[in-house]
């Protein structure tokens, strides 16, 4: 079952910036903001400097309940940051099976950029650009696993 579906914005370098642009534009709360550097404050081997302040994840909550999700894009991190693709879609599911189902459709046709895998936030993320160039995040919610 599809628990949220948000956008999530990507930046070059202009994530720190746009956050607490949006969250005073939108009136929201900033709920969480972790850079580069704090996510991986044991091991910054191969991370510029210049990284290490750069937005990893943000989340800004509305009064709605609505999340904006934001990030930076740096060079060398896997994807390239291009204008016109600041925006994906993230979607967070409360089960493994359907994930994995539902990835497998999305990335039909399209390129898979992370394999589904465990990360530090998710027992199961991945991220893929479907075939007609939507890049989506696909999460299973950490909180409703046994």
């Amino acid at each position: 079952m599809i628990t949220k579906l948000f956008p999530y914005l990507n930046f070059d370098g202009q994530g720190q910036e746009a956050v607490h642009f949006y969250k005073d534009v939108l009136n929201g709360e900033l709920v969480g903001l972790m850079t580069y550097g704090e996510a991986n404050a044991d091991n910054m081997d191969g991370i510029p400097d210049e990284v290490k302040d750069m937005v990893m994840n943000a989340q800004i909550i509305l009064a709605n309940g609505d999340y904006l999700m934001i990030s930076d894009v740096p060079p060398g991190m896997g994807m390239s940051y291009q204008k016109g693709n600041s925006v994906s879609m993230t979607l967070t599911l409360n089960d493994q099976e359907e994930a994995r189902r539902v990835f497998g459709k999305l990335a039909e046709g399209g390129t898979v950029s992370m394999d589904l895998q465990e990360t530090f936030w998710s027992p199961l993320y991945g991220s893929c650009i479907d075939r007609f160039g939507i890049e989506w995040q696909i999460s299973v919610d950490a909180e409703n696993q046994p």
